[in-house]
């Protein structure tokens, strides 16, 4: 089996890569669970936009700010530079986004110093996603498979010729291409608490372990500061920055505030933690009820239903709120056109580190870098033309050619946590050389 691109996620990235990628290329697309099983579905506030050239200086100061002054000045510039024909093409793929009298309306999150972000309800990710996942079913060129898993990449030569994948059924089989784009998300599922889909692994960073593809800032690890407090296990259901930028206090035990709401995340993140050391509390208090000017039921639909189906009216009082493992500002070293370190290998999204985010995420950048840097990716692989596989072969000598050692999976619990222990190695191994001032930045 042999396509012209691999792309692993059906998320914002992948599937915006492959709908900038050229209608004559045979694309893959493949996802460990349902489609709508992305975290890009998942996010609740928006998706910052220039506004004008006025506003080039303050939004680039906010994105460095954030992220400590860590940040690669040049991934900032394009991401900012790109983000007006990012949201035009989102708008040409039907995505609506709130508007007042026919104009597009702004709000503002933590540590913005202006409105520059847009949104759908408190559903953005979902909006954008459901709406890019509709435009690509379209497209005959792709090929789509749900419940189907990279183990691993072939490659020889420090080139990438394809992948490892474990079908629904599961069967292991070797699929060759061209390309191979890694979407997958980031590693929100080693941990015991977070925000994302107990389903995203890291799959990307234990393969680029083993392969010698190089990573970048793995120790940088975003908490966000308000998910919803709750004793039952599984995923934690995110409060939005957005409800703090509308608003919304945060409070102690004694029902006094203790922190500027409208500081960077990693800021707030352990202003809560100190907070709750303090008090001998699990948990601080998030009040609805100091937002003026607006109807939290109809700007936060899903927020508002999700708390009383946990028992709390966000209309009438505070919900208990603490900090949770949310985003992966490291990842897979990335240049500006969404490259690896091995050839003809991307990677977009959460999965790749192009330093935009620096130590700390700007809320509502994950959405605009991720599309941004997708579809630089689609026009590197479009602007570099053919490049055709060196050798297609069958049956037993792909598996000689790519040395693969089928002992290796037979034990699939085993080497998933195999997998797993790489990634904490690694991450570990990045805090022990020297930085640890890095734990504070990111929360």
């Amino acid at each position: 089996m042999d396509y012209d691109i691999i792309i692993v996620g059906t998320g914002v990235a992948g599937c915006f890569a492959a709908l900038n990628l050229p209608k004559n290329q045979r694309i893959l697309m493949i996802t460990k669970a349902e489609l709508e099983e992305s975290d890009s579905f998942l996010a609740q506030g928006g998706i910052c936009m220039l506004r004008d050239e006025e506003d080039y200086a303050l939004y680039y100061e906010d994105t460095m700010r954030a992220g400590h002054y860590e940040n690669t000045p040049e991934s900032v510039e394009v991401m900012i530079r790109s983000s007006q024909e990012t949201i035009q093409d989102l708008i040409s793929f039907g995505v609506e986004f709130a508007k007042k009298d026919g104009e597009l309306t702004f709000t503002r999150e933590g540590a913005h110093s202006a409105k520059r972000i847009l949104y759908h309800d408190d559903e953005t990710g979902k909006e954008i996603t459901k709406k890019l996942l509709k435009a690509v079913e379209k497209l005959e060129n792709v090929t789509i498979l749900t419940h189907t898993i990279m183990r691993d990449i072939l490659c020889r030569d420090n080139t990438c010729e394809g992948i490892v994948m474990e079908t629904a059924e599961g069967r292991l089989e070797l699929v060759q291409a061209k390309e191979v784009i890694w979407a997958c998300g980031g590693i929100g599922g080693i941990y015991e608490n977070s925000t994302n889909y107990p389903h995203l692994t890291g799959d990307a960073l234990a393969i680029a372990l083993k392969h010698h593809i190089a990573l970048m800032h793995v120790d940088y690890v975003q908490i966000h500061p308000t998910t919803l407090y709750s004793l039952k296990p599984g995923r934690r259901f995110l409060i939005s920055e957005s409800v703090r930028g509308e608003g919304a206090t945060l409070y102690n035990q004694h029902m006094e505030r203790f922190v500027d709401e409208l500081l960077p995340r990693d800021v707030v993140s352990n202003a809560i933690f100190e907070q709750m050391k303090e008090d001998g509390s699990d948990h601080v208090w998030l009040s609805f009820q100091t937002i003026q000017d607006l109807d939290v039921r109809e700007r936060f639909p899903n927020i508002y239903q999700k708390c009383l189906e946990e028992g709390y009216d966000i209309t009438k009082e505070c919900i208990p709120v603490v900090p949770s493992q949310h985003y992966f500002m490291g990842g897979v070293q990335v240049d500006l056109n969404s490259q690896t370190t091995m050839k003809h290998l991307y990677a977009v999204g959460e999965t790749s580190c192009n330093g935009v985010h620096g130590a700390n995420r700007l809320a509502s950048n994950s959405l605009l870098e991720s599309l941004v840097f997708a579809k630089r990716a689609a026009r590197h692989i479009e602007a570099c033309g053919k490049n055709p596989i060196k050798r297609l072969c069958t049956g037993q000598k792909l598996e000689e050619i790519y040395k693969i050692d089928w002992k290796e999976y037979e034990d699939i619990e085993s080497y998933q946590e195999k997998c797993k222990e790489n990634i904490w190695n690694a991450i570990k191994e990045e805090k022990e050389r020297g930085f640890n001032h890095k734990d504070i930045k990111c929360g």
